[in-house]
């Protein structure tokens, strides 16, 4: 399934040889005109917002289409609505269903942040379907031990939930820990869920 997006530089990690993964530099400030995507799925509501074909936020675990605009909003001095990429909420569609779904070719765009917070970013996006790492464990492959609550802080902040899959990133002995959307911890509860099922049934 080609999903159309603009193509920019790739960054590779050395966190794990698994390929590249698409992130953009980061640049100036996101664009003040950008177009909202909302759709229904069975995980809630999900947003996609993105300016001239690339992507600059996703919205998870919002109850209505009103709530997401809500929080659109404060991102962006002007809103447009409009199907924007049909091919990317296509995907996100197929993964709510339950689907294993790569995401790695979708272009995402940064905004700015330290070294540190850019190597933590990328270091969760190699984090594969399925799979699990502590917030210890993840700040370890970042090359910065010890700092498993940066790490939580990090997370908290992330603008691409699923695409960066920080619902992947776990507590302490494998508890939840925290998860920033309007569902909380249930909504990361069910993602986990949904993709531990969704490799049984590959297997």
């Amino acid at each position: 399934m080609g999903v159309s997006l603009k193509s920019q530089s790739r960054i590779s990690i050395t966190v794990r040889s698994l390929g590249k993964r698409s992130l953009s530099p980061e640049g100036d400030a996101f664009p003040t005109r950008q177009i909202l995507a909302t759709f229904l799925t069975p995980i809630g509501w999900i947003g996609l917002s993105g300016q001239g074909g690339e992507l600059t936020s996703v919205y998870v675990g919002h109850a209505s289409s009103d709530s997401i605009r809500a929080r659109a909003v404060v991102d962006t001095t002007i809103l447009e609505e409009g199907d924007w990429n049909p091919a990317l909420r296509s995907l996100f569609e197929a993964y709510a269903d339950g689907e294993v779904v790569n995401f790695d070719s979708i272009e995402i765009r940064l905004p700015e942040m330290t070294p540190f917070r850019r190597q933590i970013v990328e270091a969760t996006r190699y984090i594969g379907y399925g799979q699990t790492v502590s917030y210890g464990e993840l700040a370890l492959q970042a090359g910065h031990p010890g700092a498993a609550r940066a790490v939580g802080t990090v997370m908290s902040s992330n603008r691409f939930p699923i695409l960066i899959p920080c619902h992947r990133v776990l507590a302490a002995g494998g508890k939840l820990g925290g998860y920033t959307s309007p569902a909380g911890t249930q909504l990361k509860q069910r993602l986990l869920e949904i993709e531990a099922q969704a490799v049984i049934r590959k297997c």
